[in-house]
This record gives structure tokens, sequence and C-alpha cells, in this order.
């Protein structure tokens, strides 16, 4: 087991960003400030060089990593007159523009039935891209959740049929038809894990569920100082049994 010093912490990186503007990992190497004793670099340079090595190479891996840093590089521009750089592109259109790179054309879509309506415009966009999208809804074979061995009470609305979310089946079918890169609008949390699990394509997320925030999870970590400050105060409880 990883001993506390071993153990990697870079969110701790943020108060070194604060007082110097910048981190050991994103300075040049003649102007980086101390790095902490849990910094990865320090800790673990094996398995960043061994990493970093197979983004060298010609499989698909080190093409996918490169195309990645292309994109990256696309999203922003400079201002006209300035040395200001700012974002130009959404995340529906890095995700369109990876895609290209690649030379990926089949495209499947994993989907919450809550979301439905957002995923039809999605399809509407990337066939416009000139992709072909697959869309497969998470309650795929309508199968009420009693069959998963839980109880009416575990339900939203015990008493009524209620169909489990079925993401293995959802990767499975996109397998089937064979999709080169999978996106996620908006799986539960454990779903979007087995989905992930099962995908043979490359997955990225394109809706993270929040029933809360309206689909924007980030809220809840720029509310800390007021609305959500619960979440350092008070655990979160779940039922015993469940």
């Amino acid at each position: 087991m990883a001993d506390n010093e071993t153990i990697p912490s870079c969110a701790n990186c943020s108060a070194v960003w604060q007082k110097s503007g910048t981190t050991n990992c994103w300075s040049s190497p003649d102007n980086r400030p101390g790095r902490p004793v849990n910094c990865p670099s320090r800790t673990a340079p094996d398995l960043i060089d061994e990493s970093f090595a197979e983004y060298r190479g010609d499989g698909e891996d080190a093409r996918l990593a490169r195309m990645a840093a292309k994109v990256e590089g696309l999203c922003y521009q400079k201002m006209p007159g300035s040395e200001a750089v700012v974002a130009r592109w959404t995340r529906v259109e890095d995700t369109i523009a990876l895609a290209k790179l690649m030379g990926w054309t089949k495209i499947g879509i994993a989907t919450c039935i809550g979301l439905l309506e957002e995923t039809k415009q999605l399809v509407t966009i990337l066939e416009a891209q000139g992709l072909e999208p697959a869309s497969v809804c998470c309650k795929s074979g309508s199968i009420d959740k009693l069959e998963l061995g839980l109880e009416e009470s575990d339900k939203v609305r015990p008493g009524t049929f209620e169909p489990a979310c079925n993401p293995i089946a959802q990767a499975e079918i996109l397998n089937r038809c064979g999709t080169q890169m999978n996106i996620i609008v908006g799986l539960c949390v454990g779903h979007d894990m087995l989905f992930t699990k099962h995908s043979k394509a490359p997955v990225t997320t394109l809706v993270c569920k929040d029933r809360v925030t309206g689909h924007n999870p980030a809220a809840v970590l720029y509310g800390q100082n007021f609305y959500f400050k619960r979440l350092q105060k008070i655990p979160v409880v779940v039922p015993e049994g469940a």
C-alpha cells in the first residue's frame, strides 16, 4: 500500500497556483516553483515516462493522444491585435473535431431516457457534420427494477412499473453496430462506468448527469463558499441496506 508521501494530491497545487500563477508541471524547466512532496513527477517518474513512451509509437493510443492534443490547441484562438488567448469551441465542437481528425464516422450515443430531446439535437448536429450517429436509450428492454433483486421501496415511485437502466446492453448494441467512438449523454453514476467498461469503442462524456444542477455538476464546486457548503459540513447519509 502506498504511504502518504506517494499518494498523489495535485489538488494541493491550487495553493501554489494562487501564489505563483503557475505550477511545476505547467512551467518551463528553467522557471518552475517547488514541487510538493507528493507531486506525481517526484513519486512516479517511471510511470510517467513509460506512459509517455506510448504516445511516441504508432498505435491507436498514440494517435488518439496526438489528435486530442491537436484539438486542445484548436479550441483556442488569439484575439486580433492582442496576445490574449480565448476559447472558441464548445464541447460538442471538440468532440466533432476529434472524430474527424481520427477518421471516425460511426458515432454511438448512450443516452439517458430523460435526455432524449437533447440526444435528438445531437444526432441532428452529427448528421449535419457528415457523421453517422446511432443512439441507444438506457431503458432498452424495459425490464422492471424488481428483476435486479431490488424492493418496491427502492424505486423512485414505489408500486409502479419502473424499468431498470441497462448500460451493458447499450454498450453491446453499439459494439454490434461497429461504432468507432461512443458518447455518453447523461447516464447515471455507475451506469456510466458499466457502459465504459463494456464498450469496445473509446468513450467520451458529453453530458454528465446531475439532476439538481441541470446537468452541470461543476456548479457544486463553484458554490462551495455558500450554496453547497453543506457538503463540507454534513455527511452524505446512505440508508442502511441500500
